[in-house]
């Protein structure tokens, strides 16, 4: 699995527009509106490193609206969850 996180600039009137569009590209898995800097983060996940050149610059970026993107990719996930569930492990 390869996951992203896109931090996305959009020309201020399209913002919902382009965040609805992102939304829908397969390997989108979230889109955020966030305040800051940028105007969207999105998170991407797909099954190998090499779908990511199609969701992102073939993709995102390619959506009507996006002024700029900037990729940062994941390396390993952390989990609240997975930390709790660890701890619980032969507890019964």
């Amino acid at each position: 699995m390869a996951d992203a996180i896109v931090l996305i600039n959009t020309e201020a009137n399209k913002v919902a527009r382009v965040a609805q569009a992102i939304v829908e590209i397969h390997g989108v898995r979230d889109v955020y509106s966030v305040a800051g800097e940028v105007d969207l983060v999105a998170v991407v996940s797909v099954p190998d490193f090499d779908d990511l050149t199609e969701v992102i610059p073939s993709g995102i970026a390619r959506v009507d609206g996006v002024v700029s993107t900037q990729t940062l990719m994941a390396f390993r996930q952390y989990s609240s969850k997975d930390q709790a569930a660890a701890f619980n492990l032969g507890m019964d």
